[in-house]
């Protein structure tokens, strides 16, 4: 039997005006579903973005800073 998941203790609370950006009038399950998706796309590109930054040590659009010295296996130079 598939666990199911669990939701955490307190979600982060949305404000009223991003809901107002995404919920015009009267909502279809089809217009709820593609509200969903586009916040879910949002979300994951963002923290795709944030992971990417991190991970190369410096944000989108800046300068790659100058690499350190490195062995021939490319791990970085450590003194002994």
């Amino acid at each position: 039997m598939p666990s199911k998941k669990k939701l955490p203790a307190q979600l982060p609370a949305i404000p009223a005006e991003l809901i107002d950006q995404f919920v015009t009038g009267p909502m279809s399950a089809e217009a709820v579903q593609s509200a969903s998706m586009a916040f879910k796309k949002a979300l994951i590109e963002r923290a795709l973005g944030a992971e990417m930054s991190h991970h190369l040590g410096y944000p989108p659009g800046a300068a790659k800073p100058r690499s350190r010295s490195t062995t021939a296996m490319g791990a970085a130079a450590r003194p002994c």
